[in-house]
């Protein structure tokens, strides 16, 4: 009896350890980053302050989704002239389009390293793949929140252009860098 009970408690366990966990993202701690080009003469950087959303992700498995939301009207250039400009019909559209998203169900990895993730960015209303390099990644049991914390480094580039964000085109280029700062908290 005591081995059955012992074996029943083994399988038990290493049944809850493969199953998938769910982060959810921290906003403060987060803010998806951008660069693209100025007439080529400079380039300019800009953030959104507001993000929020879920991370699901089975090490053991290798397998994660993410299903991130953005605030288009958070867009912040440190000048507030180019945020105003920047939330217009012009540019991000803010009122027609209030979010932009990324949803993926495709982690990749090297071993047990996260590397990579296939999703979907949708802005303007448009829905493109994009494929994101996971620079760094880490999770830790928080000192203060007593909970596993996760974070990763993340860049990517694509042509606003296929996404119908055209301003200015052919005299600054189309192509934008992004670089994402992301923490998110493991759900209770």
């Amino acid at each position: 009896m005591k081995l059955q009970i012992l074996i029943a408690s083994v399988l038990a366990a290493s049944t809850a350890s493969a199953v998938a966990a769910t982060y959810n993202i921290d906003p403060s701690h987060t803010y998806p980053s951008f660069e693209a080009d100025h007439m080529g003469l400079s380039v300019w950087r800009g953030k959104f302050d507001k993000t929020s959303g879920t991370v699901t992700l089975d090490r053991a498995a290798k397998t994660g989704a993410l299903d991130i939301t953005i605030d288009a009207a958070s867009i912040d250039f440190g000048f507030e002239k180019m945020n105003t400009h920047a939330k217009s019909p012009d540019m991000f559209n803010v009122e027609k389009f209030p979010t932009v998203t990324y949803k993926s169900k495709a982690f990749k990895f090297n071993g047990d390293t996260l590397v990579g993730v296939d999703g979907e960015l949708t802005m303007l209303g448009v829905t493109k793949p994009v494929s994101l390099t996971v620079n760094k990644f880490k999770c830790i049991m928080h000192p203060r929140l007593k909970r596993e914390v996760c974070g990763a480094d993340a860049s990517a580039e694509f042509k606003r252009t296929d996404f119908g964000l055209n301003i200015a085109t052919p005299a600054f280029a189309p192509e934008v860098k992004l670089a994402i700062q992301v923490e998110a908290i493991k759900s209770e």
